[in-house]
């Protein structure tokens, strides 16, 4: 059976054409959307090429074998478009303000281009020999103290999660891979949020985003609700760092700290958001997340979570899903793949209330009942 909304569906409107402000709005949501699109489908196609020579000089990896469908590139186009249609109406009704994704210069662009083009030979030569603990090897500094788990060159990305460089490049890498459509995903964590602050006073709300790392979700949440204050969350400081670069208001504030051992106080906390860090998680440690977040919580506090779909959701994708912890060193994400969220969130207290898939993604809103 695959991942159907249960709450919170988009209104039908009445019918009526949009006039010509809602147009031009239109206009220049599809403009900014579709050059991301052929923007960062551009660097893909280029780092393909790049790999395939790169491959003649490199070990012959194993050829990675789908465990089911693969979608096709209209298919996937498909639901990038409907992820932007869905994006848009939220703007439409009013839940968050136009989108200003990727609002890099010329000069930002361009230098942040080169650092990705010189870093797609590492990530090939680490994926052809399987080398995905250099992290693990460097010594030294504040990484002796992270937990094992996550000292991995995940992505098999250069420095992992541990260096400025590998911060101010993620979020670029990251849309590389999803043709644009990361931030469009990440937002959809915000429609059950509007929903929220619409019965409630934005200044008395406390906000965690658990696992925020340059601000993806944080940044827009705070732009979207102009009075909300916020915590961002990460065991990484160079990205925290990076975080406060890129949103420099005192409405934010930031924290270092295991998502497994939250230092906050029991029911403390109204709203949680937690976007792509569950796949990433070893079982165990999925279990202590989320009876953290129950802890933290205030009882008919909001747990809202976007993160990979899982088998089954969408079952078009479940092959894509399958090869995915082999080709980009994932690997907790076969084991997120079949993991009962609902039943792990219910045990602990968080009812499932809403989920939808957006494009390779699902969001989900839970509240917290005992």
């Amino acid at each position: 059976m695959g991942l159907v909304d249960e709450k919170l569906q988009p209104s039908k409107g009445n019918g009526r054409r949009p006039p010509i402000r809602g147009l031009a709005r239109r206009a220049r949501y599809a403009l900014h959307q579709g050059s991301r699109v052929a923007l960062y489908t551009l660097h893909s196609e280029a780092m393909r090429r790049m790999n395939r020579r790169l491959q003649e000089d490199l070990p012959e990896t194993p050829k990675v074998q789908p465990d089911g469908p693969v979608p096709g590139q209209r298919r996937m186009l498909a639901d990038i478009f409907k992820l932007f249609a869905d994006d848009m109406k939220a703007v439409e009704d009013g839940l968050y303000p136009m989108p200003s994704d990727g609002s890099l210069t010329a000069r930002e662009l361009l230098d942040t281009s080169r650092a990705f083009f010189r870093d797609v030979p590492e990530v090939a030569r680490r994926r052809a020999t399987g080398a995905h603990q250099e992290v693990n090897e460097d010594t030294g500094g504040f990484a002796e103290a992270l937990p094992r788990y996550y000292r991995q060159n995940f992505h098999f990305q250069t420095d992992g999660w541990l260096s400025q460089e590998s911060a101010r490049l993620y979020d670029f890498q990251v849309d590389v891979l999803f043709s644009g459509a990361t931030a469009a995903m990440r937002r959809r964590a915000l429609v059950p949020f509007a929903e929220i602050l619409k019965r409630k006073d934005q200044r008395k709300i406390t906000y965690l985003d658990l696992a925020c790392g340059t601000g993806g979700l944080l940044h827009p949440a705070l732009k979207a609700f102009p009075r909300l204050r916020g915590i961002g969350l990460d065991l990484s400081e160079p990205y925290l760092g990076v975080a406060q670069e890129r949103c420099k208001t005192r409405r934010a504030g930031y924290v270092t700290a295991m998502a497994e051992a939250l230092p906050f106080a029991d029911s403390s906390i109204d709203v949680l958001s937690c976007v792509f860090l569950f796949h990433e998680l070893p079982p165990k440690v999925r279990r202590q997340v989320i009876k953290e977040i129950s802890r933290v919580l205030k009882p008919g506090g909001s747990f809202l979570f976007v993160d990979s779909l899982q088998t089954g959701d969408v079952p078009d994708y479940d092959g894509l899903l399958s090869i995915f912890p082999q080709l980009f060193h994932e690997p907790y994400f076969s084991s997120y793949l079949k993991e009962d969220l609902s039943a792990l969130c219910s045990a602990q207290g968080l009812e499932q209330r809403w989920i939808t898939p957006a494009f390779v993604s699902r969001a989900a809103e839970f509240v917290k009942t005992r």
